[in-house]
């Protein structure tokens, strides 16, 4: 049974993440939003949304290990598997001057969470201030790509949030985009009940800790929206969808996911996640900011050693 609610609870927030920004995207357009501001926030609050439902509801039933797990589970899966599976189907070009940024932001979001750990929780306030920084980015961001866009000629090619807006672009009536927006969200509030009900009756009975779960089944489900968008962009080759999706979606997940969950609860940083899982997130995030800067390529042969350092990874989890 707790398996089955586990898949049915994957199942339905991949379900719900996609009728979300599916619907945000087209009400936004019906709306006249700029392809740019869509890219920027729409698509990046919509697709960190499973996590950020699953994060909630882990924190509120008393099991923060779950909670923190996601985020940083999901963050590692989607450099290490998304990338890796991304590239093995495509190189993944990194030349524009937005990936740049975004990498650099999520060193920074992820330099601020290691240190975090210091201080043994994220508290209310520092909750408060993490979502005012992912605010205060999304401004800048949103500005510094106006303004380089104004630079170019009409004919330039559109910057990579733009192609990210494009992704999830449909041509949807404004009445069926609100029943998907909203149906979306009710499709991943039992999402997440679901998921998290599961998995911790599953850690329970098998003498798993909820770290593990958390870092692992739960945070590759919610990590889903992002895989399938990435698979679909590697194939159409467009490699700034793919960056775009997996940084924006590492940045919102330690701003956002852990900043509105610590607003609602505090939330512990202590254990297993703290002491290890939250550094390799960061030596990662250093490491995808290297290779965007100075490499500005991911070839099939570092996506295939990023799919088996991932395996290794989950196979070190389980067996330590």
């Amino acid at each position: 049974m707790d398996y089955l609610l586990i898949i049915g609870g994957i199942v339905l927030l991949f379900a719900g993440g996609e009728a979300l920004v599916r619907g945000s995207v087209a009400i936004s357009e019906r709306l006249g939003i700029s392809a740019m501001l869509i890219g920027v926030v729409v698509v990046g609050f919509g697709t960190s949304t499973p996590e950020l439902l699953v994060s909630i509801k882990a924190s509120l039933a008393g099991q923060p290990d779950i909670a923190l797990g996601n985020v940083v589970g999901s963050n590692i899966a989607n450099v290490l598997l998304i990338f890796g599976l991304s590239a093995v189907i495509c190189p993944i070009i990194c030349k524009a001057g937005a990936i740049r940024r975004d990498a650099l932001a999520v060193v920074a979001a992820s330099s601020l969470l290691f240190a975090l750990t210091l201080t043994g929780s994220i508290s209310t306030a520092e909750g408060v201030i993490m979502v005012g920084l992912l605010v205060t980015y999304l401004i800048y961001s949103y500005k510094s790509e106006m303004k380089d866009k104004k630079t170019l000629p009409a004919t330039a090619p559109d910057t990579v949030h733009e192609h990210e807006a494009q992704e999830f672009s449909n041509k949807l009536g404004l009445g069926i985009s609100l029943l998907m927006s909203i149906g979306g969200i009710a499709v991943l509030v039992f999402g997440a009940d679901f998921l998290v009900e599961g998995a911790s009756n599953i850690a329970r009975q098998a003498g798993i800790s909820e770290a593990v779960i958390g870092l692992t089944l739960v945070a590759v489900g919610t990590s889903l929206p992002e895989l399938a968008t990435a698979i679909s962009a590697s194939i159409k080759k467009n490699s700034d969808v793919i960056i775009g999706n997996v940084l924006g979606s590492n940045l919102f997940n330690i701003l956002s996911i852990l900043g509105i969950t610590a607003v609602i609860k505090p939330v512990p940083l202590s254990g297993q996640i703290a002491g290890f899982d939250v550094p390799l997130n960061l030596g990662i995030a250093l490491l995808t900011l290297l290779i965007i800067y100075f490499v500005q390529r991911i070839s099939r042969m570092t996506g295939a050693i990023f799919i088996v350092s991932y395996v290794m990874y989950i196979g070190w989890l389980y067996t330590n």
